[in-house]
């Protein structure tokens, strides 16, 4: 208790130093109470200022705690000040939200806004524009009496509205009580509004309208502030509204005409047939006229053949009636028919209809019964032919190259049966080479000798000495018709022989193409058997059976349907004729080919301007010819010289960009497939790499994919040329540019300036953006190298200021700065379209939420975003994105790289769940797996799939078959993704149904990929790498 005070006396210095006791007891006695009323104060929310005077020191206390709760008063009516306007600007957005007509939002802002600043009155103006003339129009009002002093409409040259509006700027206006002209009145006050603020709201720079609002005393800065903020809101929402009432004023414009012009047709139809109707009656009345005078004349000449005529007269009417009444039973006839038809047309539209649906169910369903035993087919002779196990000899080895061969060849069949629609339009592609005829006949043989031998029949293949041993034709094409003429020998004879024979025909028995071929450069591949023959009357209909109504078809070649019809299609697309010669036993098929064929060069139109005029016309004639190779600089390339590698297949633009790198100072290599590509780089380690996207061999991806892959190349920057746009995936796997087809020089010139500029910059600069100490030295360790500059920044709006002022190579942004904000910073950077091109790394040392990943989903295709979520995977995107040389690395980060990279590492001990109901693929998907040292549970059913995985939490990626019994794939699919545990976990659907829309299927249900059947054991590895990387 500061208030006891010592009740002694003294005498002397010791009475003064009682007195400056005393004193110091009682003012350090008010300041504490001083201190607990100013705290109490602020607790409740009030600001309290000390009442009692100090002294000697006690005044700096006071003073300190008068400044202290001054600075608290102002931080606190800022934030009052900030939530108001916040507020407000809220509360005008739920007014105006929806769709509403221009007058109801109208009344909605002037009476909100008028209340909300604690005016008296207000007005709201829309900008009308009517015979080529602007004015403003009063649409709603707040607490206005109109006493005709102030008009509905406003002409923007007229008063103080028309002023704001034409100068497009708020006007303040204090007017004398005489002045005022408007009179805000309720039941118990009058009073007149001398403030008056005028403000124009516009939209895209135009004025859509003008608020005046009146106040009895003036408004304060905040008051003005809120207004002028909310103005561009308010002319977006009568934008919105005005557009609506415009489209609700056409369409009921436009369904008026259609009334109208509804109404004119039946006008005008019904005056045609009042006009048909008098036609008829003048016809009439001309006929009887014409019989009155026929009568008066024959009264006059004979008055005896009166009564005659009148008989003749009658017996023609009576003809007429007769022969009118067999018109209509004619007529009716005919209508009846015609209905008959018509009936038969709908009918016979059903049926077609019908037989297309059976026709590509049938197709689907047998390419599931092929494609599913021949799955397990090709993936066995596979692993086989790879003889991991070294068991099996030379001989045997060829015998599964065999089967695997032959299983491919099927696997090109059943895509042609499910291709029919290109037989039937004769869109089947065509690829003309130079194939050498012995070559196919080794082919041939490999093939169908084990068939000869096990069948006891003599397979005998021969070629004329006189015959070119190089053809000019397409391959595949060629082997599908021998394959589907030896495949129907061996199907119909039981012993003798089965011959082939290639020579120059004696004769050609028909024309083909309308042309008759000259003898010595047409051969003839003849395929003869002993069978049972063919007799005449049904020589020609096996080649007319794909032509049938009903869409069935003599299943002779691999009951496929296409039968010997879709051969001889194929012989007359590769220029020539099949033929068939057969008596009583036996039969020779001969097909009868040019040489040589002329394949015209495709016009190509264009409206590009010619090379002079700057830019350069780049459709691609592709072929399969091999070319010239184009010299370039590689036998001059040095150490040290400045290199470009252009990896790109249309001749002409190769020169052009090999002549303008020539210009810049570079030495060019040039590769024209995507494999050469790949190796160039590989051997030579060029500056910088140009890069097309649709490539022979290798597209442009795989080689991308290639390049990054390796370490050796990973470092070296790519640029993209392409006629498709796909700049964004480019640039999320590294690529430094992409310039879209086709260019101009200006834009070729550009893009040269961009990759010099990259290879001159030898400092990359980095921002990183973390507030956590630890989480940031662990990256700055983590990608700290020489040649690169470092940014930090703690906070989300000190990264978002400098962003706007400073270029980065890469940024990297810490997910769970300031409490999860990294996201915020993405979207004020996507916002203003800031650094939409530098690749951002965002980096959580956790998963990502759902909402999150949504986030990031939708920013991505307009901001370069890659997320990771492990200290190696940060490692990875970062020297990436940077294009450091791993070779400059430190050991660990290198050995961090190689292990992220390493594709067996990936695979290696991880468990998958194989769905599927057929033994065999599980068998042969099982084994390939085990090969790669991988775990394998099995379910044949999605019912069983499901409780597998529910039993085992260590399975990684499920393998999910499509048509099973019980449950299928999709339901399969759909019921894991229920689980929300399961929800990053990869599926790769397998089906054989292959038909168009199966993969939209597949994705749609749930699954993250899709591979048809027969699997490709290479791609599913692959594909299973990816997935497991991710």
């Amino acid at each position: 208790n500061l208030k006891v005070m010592p009740k002694a006396k003294y005498n002397g210095d010791f009475a003064q130093i009682k007195e400056g006791l005393e004193t110091t007891l009682f003012y350090l006695g008010e300041v504490i109470t001083d201190i607990v009323q100013v705290s109490q104060g602020l607790a409740n929310g009030n600001i309290v200022t000390t009442k009692t005077e100090y002294l000697g020191d006690f005044t700096n206390i006071q003073n300190a705690l008068e400044v202290a709760v001054t600075k608290l008063a102002e931080a606190t009516n800022q934030n009052k000040v900030q939530n108001w306007l916040k507020s407000g600007q809220t509360q005008l957005n739920e007014q105006i939200a929806g769709e509403q007509e221009i007058f109801s939002i109208s009344e909605k802002i002037i009476s909100f806004l008028t209340t909300y600043v604690d005016a008296q009155v207000g007005l709201f103006y829309i900008l009308v524009k009517e015979d080529g003339q602007k004015y403003l129009q009063l649409t709603a009002s707040y607490a206005y009496i109109d006493n005709n002093e102030i008009p509905n409409k406003v002409l923007l040259t007229k008063g103080l509205a028309g002023q704001a509006a034409m100068k497009k700027k708020i006007i303040l206006r204090t007017q004398t009580i005489e002045e005022c002209p408007a009179l805000v009145s309720s039941g118990l006050t009058r009073s007149l509004p001398q403030h008056v603020i005028l403000l124009p709201f516009l939209y895209e720079n135009e004025v859509k309208g003008v608020i005046e609002i009146g106040s009895a005393i003036a408004m304060t800065d905040i008051q003005r502030d809120f207004l002028e903020q909310i103005l561009s809101s308010i002319g977006i929402a009568v934008n919105t509204a005005d557009s609506q009432t415009q489209m609700q004023t056409l369409l009921k414009q436009s369904q008026q005409q259609s009334e109208e012009l509804t109404k004119k047709q039946k006008e005008m139809q019904q005056t045609n047939e009042e006009l048909q109707s008098q036609s008829e009656e003048m016809q009439s009345q001309s006929e009887e006229l014409q019989t009155q005078q026929e009568e008066l004349k024959q009264t006059n000449e004979i008055l005896e053949e009166r009564t005659r005529g009148l008989e003749q007269q009658k017996t023609e009417t009576q003809e007429k009636n007769q022969t009118l009444e067999i018109n209509r039973i004619e007529m009716e006839k005919v209508q009846a028919e015609m209905e008959k038809t018509q009936a038969a047309i709908v009918l016979k539209a059903e049926e077609l209809e019908l037989a297309s649906k059976y026709k590509s169910e049938f197709l689907a369903n047998m390419s599931h019964e092929l494609r599913t035993p021949l799955n397990s087919l090709l993936i066995l002779a596979k692993l086989l032919v790879d003889n991991k196990p070294g068991t099996l000899n030379e001989k045997q080895i060829e015998y599964a190259k065999t089967i695997n061969s032959a299983g491919n060849d099927l696997l090109t069949l059943i895509n042609d049966i499910l291709d029919l629609s290109k037989v039937e339009a004769g869109k089947i592609e065509v690829r003309w080479e130079n194939i050498s005829l012995p070559n196919l006949l080794t082919t041939i043989e490999q093939k169908f000798v084990p068939i000869a031998n096990n069948k006891g029949l003599k397979f005998i293949t021969t070629i004329d000495a006189n015959v070119n041993p190089t053809l000019h034709t397409d391959s595949q094409r060629l082997k599908q018709v021998i394959n589907n003429l030896l495949s129907n020998a061996f199907k119909f004879t039981s012993e003798g022989s089965i011959r082939i024979t290639v020579k120059h025909p004696i004769e050609i028995p028909i024309n083909i193409g309308g042309q008759q071929l000259e003898l010595d450069k047409t051969i003839a591949i003849s395929v003869i058997d002993s069978g049972i023959g063919i007799p005449k009357d049904k020589q020609q209909t096996i080649f007319e059976a794909f032509q049938q109504a009903d869409g069935s078809t003599s299943r002779k070649y691999g009951g496929t349907g296409l039968g010997l019809s879709i051969s001889r299609q194929l012989a007359r697309l590769l220029g020539g004729e099949l033929t068939l010669t057969s008596d009583e036993k036996g039969s020779i098929f001969t097909l009868y080919l040019p040489e040589s064929v002329e394949v015209s060069t495709p016009i190509i139109l264009t409206e590009e301007p010619l090379l002079s005029e700057g830019s350069f016309p780049l459709a691609k004639l592709k072929t399969s010819t091999k070319l010239t190779p184009i010299p370039d600089d590689r036998d001059d390339l040095k150490p040290g010289d400045k290199s470009i590698l252009f990896v790109e297949d249309d001749r002409k633009f190769s020169k052009i960009l090999m002549e303008l790198a020539s210009e810049k100072g570079f030495k060019h290599l040039l590769a024209e497939d995507g494999m050469t590509g790949v190796q160039l780089a590989e051997q030579y380690k060029p500056s910088v790499i140009v890069l097309d996207i649709g490539l022979p061999e290798l597209n442009g991806w795989s080689v991308m994919e290639r390049l990054k892959d390796n370490s050796e190349t990973r470092h070296i920057p790519v640029h993209f040329m392409s006629a498709s746009d796909q700049s964004m995936d480019a640039k999320k796997m590294g690529a430094i540019g992409y310039l879209l087809k086709p260019v101009s020089m200006e834009k070729l010139t550009d893009a040269f300036k961009q990759i010099e500029q990259f290879l001159a910059s030898t400092v990359k600069n980095l921002l990183i953006v973390a507030d956590v100490e630890v989480h940031r030295q662990k990256i700055i360790e983590l990608v700290e190298e020489d040649g690169i500059k470092i940014q930090q920044e703690l906070t989300v709006d000190s990264a978002f200021e400098n962003l706007q002022v400073a270029n980065y190579d890469c940024i990297i942004i810490d997910m769970d700065i300031e409490n999860n904000s990294g996201s915020k910073l993405l979207e004020m950077m996507y916002r203003d379209r800031i650094h939409c091109q530098t690749p951002i790394i965002v980096y959580a040392d956790r998963d990502l939420t759902t909402e999150e990943e949504s986030l990031l989903m939708r920013y991505s295709d307009d901001i370069l975003i890659k997320s990771v979520s492990s200290p190696a995977r940060l490692l990875d995107e970062a020297t990436l994105f940077l294009h450091q040389i791993e070779a400059k690395l430190p050991d660990n980060k290198r050995d961090m790289l190689h292990m992220v990279h390493d594709k067996e590492a990936i695979l290696k001990n991880k468990k998958v769940l194989i769905v599927d109901d057929d033994v065999r693929n599980v068998f042969a998907l099982a084994t390939v797996l085990e090969e790669n040292q991988m775990e394998t549970d099995c379910a044949v059913n999605g019912q069983e799939g499901l409780e597998l995985l529910e039993q085992h939490n260590d399975i990684v990626i499920v393998l999910m078959d499509i048509m099973m019994p019980e449950m299928d794939g999709y339901e399969a699919i759909r019921e894991i993704r229920k689980q929300p545990k399961y929800r990053k976990l990869p599926i790769i659907a397998l089906t054989a149904k292959a038909m168009k829309d199966d993969r939209a299927k597949c994705i749609e249900a749930g699954a993250n990929d899709y591979l048809a059947k027969p699997v490709d054991a290479d791609k599913l590895m692959s594909l299973m790498r990816v997935w497991l990387y991710r």
